[in-house]
């Protein structure tokens, strides 16, 4: 039972077929078909000109923030997202771009007087602020509508380009689906509407193998496969990995809302296990899931033992020591994904409540 990510996922036999069946070219020299269907494909769902195709979302997203910036331009970014805290500072090291981090808010927001008060004026003295980053979803959590439409306002307002880190952009559009109904590719169309570039995971929820694509603009898009070449991203034969994302695209978003269930479930499942044990009580915090992900806060001093116990059971989660706001925990993540159904759940679930 592998709830450290949805990135653990196997293809399924049929996905599987769809890439040994792929009719394949050289896609550095623009004539692999496969690629092409899929960068066409993504591009016209999602309302952008064009997309590319490449190895990771850490790739994507550098490429589009190096497409954005030149060197010593600055890119204001969520303190928790992954673009500034889990991609080894790439932005700074490979584009020699200023991450301008600012304080997540609890439902994943960046508070928008943040955001305008640290746009920096026309100085020498100081990064020209170029870039607004948001990722949606954010630890599992959607970014509201409202709120992605009032961020692109004020980017507009200030001339600034605008990216979102999309990695799990479908199940953002999926929570709008299973809120106010529609179709999942027309909400996700209505998050990215407006903004510059979409970075877009393919290996996550979506259950590729490998892959993630950058979308933009034409001219967007001509930058970005010249930066790929220099970051090594460009791949030859690489429809065989296309042909996977054009699957999952056709095949696995409806689906996902039965990881959104799946993590909700476990979240009622592990709060009731928890209350029913008073030497627990305080010692391990259960939230609501969003989304498919579950975020529990152990007490530190807890947390081997409880580990252990999981391990033992064969329940593999990922996380680590957290400082929140009152107290230190150790804050451990569940995924609930295409591999993992409910009676996984419930054994997992079982398995808490025998701690």
């Amino acid at each position: 039972m592998d709830f450290r990510s949805d990135t653990v996922t196997q293809p399924s036999p049929e996905m599987k077929r769809a890439m040994i069946d792929a009719p394949l070219g050289d896609d550095v020299l623009g004539d692999d078909p496969t690629v092409n269907r899929l960068q066409e494909m993504a591009a016209d769902m999602l309302g952008f000109e064009a997309a590319l195709f490449a190895p990771s979302g850490t790739q994507t997203n550098t490429i589009a923030m190096m497409c954005h910036c030149a060197r010593g331009d600055e890119a204001i970014v969520g303190q928790q997202w992954h673009t500034y805290r889990m991609e080894t500072g790439g932005m700074a090291v490979l584009g020699s771009i200023q991450p301008q981090p600012l304080e997540n808010r609890a439902d994943g927001t960046i508070d928008l007087a943040d955001i305008e008060g640290t746009i920096k004026i026309d100085d020498p003295h100081f990064a020209r602020t170029r870039l607004v980053v948001l990722e949606n979803t954010t630890g599992g959590k959607v970014l509201p509508p409202a709120y992605m439409r009032e961020v692109l306002a004020l980017a507009e307002r200030h001339r600034l380009k605008t990216h979102i880190d999309g990695a799990r952009l479908f199940n953002a559009a999926m929570d709008r689906v299973e809120r106010d109904g529609g179709q999942p590719f027309d909400r996700a169309n209505e998050i990215c509407q407006g903004w510059d570039s979409l970075s877009l995971c393919l290996s996550k929820g979506l259950g590729a193998p490998v892959g993630s694509l950058v979308l933009g603009n034409q001219e967007f898009i001509r930058q970005a496969k010249r930066v790929r070449k220099m970051l090594g991203g460009a791949m030859r034969q690489a429809g065989m990995l296309a042909a996977a994302g054009i699957y999952a695209l056709e095949n696995n978003v409806v689906r996902m809302s039965e990881d959104h269930d799946n993590a909700r479930h476990l979240a009622r499942g592990l709060r009731e296990a928890v209350a029913a044990n008073d030497k627990l009580a305080g010692r391990i915090e259960v939230p609501d899931a969003s989304t498919n992900i579950l975020f529990i806060d152990v007490d530190p001093e807890l947390a081997p033992k409880f580990l252990a116990h999981l391990s033992r059971h064969k329940v593999r989660v990922s996380g680590g020591p957290y400082q929140s706001s009152s107290k230190k925990v150790q804050r451990l993540r569940w995924i609930t994904h295409l591999d993992v159904d409910r009676e996984d759940v419930e054994r997992a679930v079982e398995i808490v409540a025998a701690f």
